[in-house]
């Protein structure tokens, strides 16, 4: 009888434990999202990744109007854009969210961005108010340096320079997979460092928004290519125009863009000589630019202090979509 007892009981435990291994294989399948926000001064785009490790991919993106001037309606466009995210995919994800400035480290609010409706904010506070749950902001530069360093142009590498030349100057620092965003968080700051190398052919001085003279930004952003062109008698036209004018004969396109190849050398061999990254990746709308990877590594041998150069520059490999991505990969996984 016992051991007829010990039979029957065999059976009852297999199915005691065997729901329980089906709900945690179903909990395993559960999708891991994570939410990536690029809050531009245009426009306000979102991303979400799933699947985690190698097998992630992009399951949702979409995009909204930036509320210019309206703080209150920034956030309201966010949250919007965040639980509509989840409600079309059915579940809940992590929110990182690339912001153009940084998070004063002494007052939690935001600092430093041209999207000046944003300054002297308590962003990340209304934000995990808003949406009930934590939530981790970093510069867009950091954003696009992190997208590139994880599966990027730059993928596999322990130090990663991230560079933004468009209508602004900026950069971003990620070594070993990690962002780094310094003591006072302003790591990769470089477009507010005045230009190394001056000289009479750069002109006059040049006064930056920021209020310091000779930004790298003054001479390296879209608009100031731009305005080069043109006031050495060159016809309006855009950054990666006058480059292909360039490349067809136009004698002051020409000029213009070698000029701006020598400062980007100047600028960027500041960055190898202090960080020493293994890659620098360009963004950007001059980032299109395709002779850039291409000359600027001839022009800034001079100014490196080393006798080999070993610091690849490439363009990005997702393009205008790195800067979302790297947002969504301000979490290391999904919660």
């Amino acid at each position: 009888m016992a051991k007829g007892k010990a039979r029957k009981a065999q059976p009852s435990k297999t199915k005691a434990r065997a729901p329980r291994r089906r709900a945690g294989s179903r909990a395993a399948r559960k999708p891991s999202v994570r939410l990536g926000i690029d809050l531009g001064g245009t426009k306000i785009e979102i991303v979400a990744l799933g699947g985690g490790g190698k097998g992630e991919r992009e399951l949702l993106r979409r995009r909204v109007p930036t509320p210019r001037e309206n703080y209150a309606g920034t956030i309201d466009a966010i949250a919007g854009l965040v639980l509509g995210a989840e409600a079309e995919l059915g579940a809940k994800g992590t929110v990182g969210i690339g912001i153009p400035g940084s998070i004063s480290p002494a007052t939690g609010l935001i600092r430093n961005g041209n999207s000046t409706w944003l300054n002297d904010q308590p962003l990340t506070q209304d934000l995990e108010k808003r949406l009930a749950r934590p939530v981790r902001l970093s510069n867009d530069a950091n954003c696009f340096a992190l997208s590139e360093a994880v599966d990027g142009a730059a993928a596999g590498a322990e130090a990663v320079f991230g560079v933004i030349l468009g209508t602004g100057v900026g950069g971003g620092v990620v070594v070993r997979g990690e962002v780094v965003t310094g003591a006072n968080g302003v790591a990769g700051e470089w477009g507010h460092i005045p230009l190394p190398g001056r000289s009479a052919d750069d002109g006059p001085p040049r006064r930056c928004w920021c209020g310091r003279p000779d930004c790298i930004e003054t001479f390296l952003s879209g608009p100031a290519f731009e305005r080069e062109y043109a006031a050495a008698g060159g016809a309006p036209a855009q950054g990666h125009e006058i480059a292909q004018r360039a490349e067809n004969g136009d004698a002051v396109a020409r000029r213009t863009l070698d000029r701006y190849e020598a400062r980007l050398a100047r600028a960027l061999s500041m960055v190898v000589n202090l960080l020493d990254p293994d890659v620098i990746v360009l963004g950007g709308g001059l980032s299109k630019i395709a002779a850039l990877p291409r000359d600027v590594p001839r022009l800034w041998g001079p100014h490196i202090f080393s006798d080999r150069i070993a610091t690849r520059l490439v363009p990005a490999m997702h393009g205008d979509s790195s800067g979302v991505r790297g947002a969504a990969r301000l979490w290391n996984a999904a919660a």
